[in-house]
């Protein structure tokens, strides 16, 4: 049912090395600048504590959140312009096997900028500890966003309509998802609204694990529930885009 997948990861790995440093370097790119801007030029404590230390984490699970969403652009430009999904569609590669591959792609990228992000906070004198539990929130933070990034790829009927999306869902996502304050301070009914967003859960986990805080299993359960639901979204979409 899932034969096909690493055919479909190693193509995508191929393209990522493919672009190599020029790939990486996007990545640093929006966490140097905010470093840059709310580290150093905006430079103060929260809640007694630096803000670079609270920013971190924060600007982790966003680059991996970003660029997990990022393969939804590859697939378009794949499936518009060199037609590969036409291939893809006559070849024995199952939809459960071709939306793995391609999550399992944009996780690899998302992690990567997220470790990315973490070397960058280390220049800047942030050394947090990213155990097992920082990574389990990130890793399921980017398959949520993969998962839904390959769903939404289907549904559309045009290049053009990726830049909306992006617009509606992924940059709202990143400045209300506690990436640069704590959601704690907004009002209650506002508060309430931003549970509602993975990134928030995302972003929460991660805190807490890199700064050695207390570390609820529910953001864990949440994400997982989510990303289940998203890949099985994703999964319903590409076998409706082959018929």
């Amino acid at each position: 049912m899932i034969r096909g997948w690493s055919a479909v990861y190693y193509r995508e790995a191929l393209i990522l090395r493919r672009r190599g440093l020029k790939t990486l370097a996007s990545m640093c790119v929006s966490p140097l600048l905010y470093l840059l801007a709310f580290g150093w030029a905006m430079s103060g404590t929260l809640d007694d504590s630096p803000y670079l230390r609270f920013l971190v984490p924060g600007l982790a699970a966003m680059s991996s959140m970003t660029q997990s969403w990022a393969i939804a652009a590859d697939i378009n430009i794949a499936r518009f312009y060199w037609r590969i999904f036409d291939e893809v569609q006559s070849a024995p590669v199952a939809p459960m096997g071709y939306v793995l591959g391609e999550v399992l792609a944009g996780m690899t990228r998302g992690l990567a900028a997220a470790a990315l992000t973490v070397g960058l906070g280390l220049a800047f004198g942030v050394r947090p500890w990213c155990g097992p539990a920082f990574w389990l929130a990130l890793a399921l933070n980017s398959f949520f966003f993969a998962s839904l990034a390959v769903g939404l790829a289907m549904r559309i009927k045009s290049h053009a309509d990726q830049a909306m999306l992006t617009n509606f869902v992924i940059t709202p996502m990143a400045f209300l998802g506690g990436t640069f304050f704590p959601v704690e301070r907004l009002p209650e009914w506002a508060h309430t609204l931003l549970l509602l967003l993975p990134l928030t859960h995302a972003t929460r986990a991660a805190r807490a694990a890199a700064t050695g805080a207390t570390l609820p299993p529910t953001p864990f359960f949440l994400l997982g529930g989510a990303g289940v639901a998203a890949f099985v979204f994703a999964v319903r979409s590409v076998a409706k885009a082959r018929d």
